[in-house]
């Protein structure tokens, strides 16, 4: 059994932090100074790692991204590669490790690709597409490089140079005229937080050296992932012979309703595509072909129109023109978990996935020969892997709880005790900031079973003292509360404001096995409720608590918690309650959300065949009880969030208002399901610690 990676990331990301006389709490100034480091990507050799790093200009109301290269050995000090003023990002190296193509907006809105060499010098402009070009990688000879762009479909089968005049007339006509409505004929016409109209994500293949790009999925359909559940990391890959484009494709039919996403096949010269997934309803995805070519890996769901459905990696035999030969073989099926990212080996046997476990992340190892999948190695929040062309080094980016994302390199020999090393912009500052790390405690609840939940104490913390509490409830609801970081909901943000921070992990959290996932689906207010109620009682009994003095917040389904807080018997418990993008009434949710399948596999069908089911657990369908508890609550719905739309909260407010209850609405009409830009940001913190300030005073009494 692999010996793992001796020094253990959970360890390595810092013991406890100890108060000191330097040190001080963290600020909301300082979440705006931290660096925002993302997307590492290893060198072919392993020598280097390319990786974004974004600063944040709050009175410009910006963040400008660059590009860094840090040396993985650690022996010379990492280096701006690029110094743009807006945004560079997604670093992907050429095959021979001498180049490397990114994204950027640098001349203008759209974002286009560009390349540049590792040696420095001035960047080189790929593509000029009007309508812009993301998501760029090199095939295997490094003659091509394929990327994304959302074009009209009614123009993608003429010559390029004609098809992009016209996309451009069209968009300019769209800007510039008087009349500025929206026409559709089909789902998805808005997704996220944008109106995509008409438009289709095709895949364009442009030589590396510059010239003129080919659409080489034209047509009615999309060939990149619309949704960002079905997508981790890169969502196509050049056949190992560089021949051909394995890609991701959206539904054909049906698709605000159908998770059958597929792999499909295309010559990069152009052709017809083939469809590899065609026996599997449900979603196929994220497809890496081995290093010697032999074989095709991507992640697979088996139950059609359950997003949450455990993601598997299915291995199948291939050619080097990708074609696919045989059943596929399921690599992780011995283990109760969800495969996220994962990367292969040099042996083309061993493959390494991560996935959320337990409130962290574990990297595993599996075996196509012999598919009993073991621990590698654990840490805190792990995303982006990476490895170089040995399969000898291992990149990525990790965050905790109390330090936001830094970019780690590690060895992958078996055996091996390579220390770490790891590259980190933000030391200087997090060095002033006392951040302590979070308490991992098990709540017993219904099912003879455990809810794992965290405590964050606030800095300066006095157990003999008594303190108010903040109780958050995570999204998804298939996601968790891990101990990783955030930019939008930072546990230890909201603890250095004064409040011991309770994040709970109930039912439908991910990390904790399938069937917890599962008993979400279809009773959002029973067993996961109850979970929540069961926590509640447990902060109230620890004896540094204030259970007169205990508020609570959440988003998307967090924020429908809320809601369902507000209306049921324990919103006496609350002195406050902070709603934001939630769902309030699932009756008009369906009608007015983007992605379809959700809400119909949570109520088990349609609105107008499963009345019930829609109404069940329907915090409108309590509305007066609003009234009767009176818990003051802030609500924040945005214009452009599509996934929980801003009737949602109009409908609470007016609930509220018309019943008395002390509340107050905030809308970003340019904001979507989370709120990105920074003045934004700034005032939306603001204003949730005055109402927390207002109703459940911070600070140990």
């Amino acid at each position: 059994m692999r010996r793992l990676i001796a020094i253990c990331l959970g360890l390595w990301l810092g013991l406890t932090a100890t108060a000191s006389a330097e040190k001080r709490p963290t600020t909301l100034a300082d979440m705006f100074a931290f660096q925002r480091v993302a997307d590492p990507q290893i060198s072919p050799d392993g020598k280097l790692v390319a990786y974004q790093v974004g600063t944040v200009d709050l009175v410009g109301n910006k963040t400008t991204t660059n590009l860094w290269l840090a040396a993985t050995d650690g022996k010379t000090p990492p280096r701006r590669l690029t110094t743009s003023s807006k945004r560079d990002a997604h670093p992907r190296w050429s095959p021979d490790g001498t180049k490397i193509v990114f994204e950027s907006n640098r001349t203008g809105d759209n974002t286009q690709l560009w390349v540049i060499d590792i040696t420095g010098g001035e960047a080189r402009q790929l593509t000029t597409l009007s309508t812009g070009a993301s998501n760029g990688i090199w095939s295997p000879d490094g003659k091509f490089v394929a990327f994304s762009s959302a074009v009209y479909p009614e123009f993608s089968e003429k010559p390029f140079a004609e098809s992009d005049k016209l996309n451009k007339q069209k968009i300019e006509e769209a800007e510039k005229g008087p009349v500025k409505a929206k026409v559709f004929s089909h789902l998805f016409y808005r997704h996220w937080d944008e109106y995509v109209e008409d438009k289709r994500q095709h895949l364009f293949v442009v030589p590396a050296a510059g010239g003129e790009p080919k659409d080489v999925t034209p047509g009615d359909r999309d060939a990149y992932p619309t949704s960002t559940t079905f997508s981790v990391g890169d969502d196509f890959t050049f056949s190992p012979d560089s021949s051909h484009l394995v890609y991701t494709a959206v539904p054909d039919r049906n698709e605000a309703w159908s998770t059958n996403y597929d792999l499909c096949r295309v010559p990069v010269a152009g052709g017809k595509a083939e469809t590899i997934t065609k026996g599997n309803l449900a979603a196929d995805g994220s497809p890496r072909f081995s290093p010697d070519g032999k074989k095709l890996a991507w992640r697979a769901q088996r139950t059609a129109g359950y997003e949450a459905d455990k993601w598997d990696i299915l291995v199948a035999d291939c050619a080097l023109d990708g074609s696919v030969k045989g059943e596929p073989k399921n690599v992780t099926k011995t283990k109760d978990v969800a495969v996220s990212e994962f990367v292969w080996l040099k042996d083309g046997k061993t493959l390494l996935f991560a996935t959320d476990d337990a409130g962290g992340t574990t990297i595993w190892e599996t075996h196509v020969d012999d598919p009993q999948v073991q621990e590698f190695a654990k840490g805190g929040q792990i995303t982006a892997l990476s490895v170089d062309s040995e399969g000898s080094r291992l990149a990525f980016q990790e965050a905790a709880m109390n330090h936001p994302p830094k970019v780690v390199v590690t060895g992958t020999a078996r055996g091996s005790e390579r220390p770490l090393q790891k590259f980190d912009p933000n030391e200087t500052l997090l060095a002033q900031l006392e951040t302590p790390r979070p308490e991992s405690v098990s709540v017993p609840v219904e099912g003879d079973v455990n809810m794992q939940m965290w405590i964050l104490k606030p800095p300066g913390f006095d157990p003999a003292k008594k303190w108010p509490v903040a109780f958050l409830v995570h999204g998804g609801p298939q996601g968790a509360w891990e101990d990783g970081w955030s930019y939008r909901w930072n546990p230890t943000l909201w603890a250095a404001q004064g409040y011991v921070v309770v994040l709970p992990n109930p039912r439908g959290s991910t990390g904790f096995g399938q069937k917890f996932v599962d008993e979400i689906s279809g009773d959002w207010g029973g067993k996961c409720y109850r979970d929540l109620v069961a926590g509640l009682d447990y902060v109230e009994k620890l004896p540094y608590v204030d259970k007169d003095r205990i508020a609570s917040a959440g988003a998307s389904f967090g924020g429908y918690m809320m809601d369902w807080f507000a209306v049921n018997d324990i919103a006496k418990r609350f002195k406050c309650l902070i709603s934001h993008c939630s769902v309030w009434n699932f009756e008009s949710m369906w009608g007015t959300t983007d992605e379809l399948w959700f809400d119909e596999w949570e109520h088990q069908g349609l609105p107008w065949d499963k009345p019930e089911e829609y109404a069940k657990f329907s915090p409108h369908k309590k509305a007066g009880n609003l009234g009767k508890y009176k818990t003051p609550m802030l609500v924040i719905q945005n214009d452009l969030d599509f996934r929980c739309p801003i009737g949602q909260g109009h409908e609470l407010f007016s609930a509220l208002q018309r019943q008395h209850v002390p509340s107050r609405f905030i809308n970003f009409p340019d904001e979507g399901h989370w709120v990105l830009k920074p003045k934004n940001s700034e005032y939306w913190h603001k204003e949730v610690f005055a109402w927390l300030k207002k109703y459940c005073p911070p600070g140990a009494k």
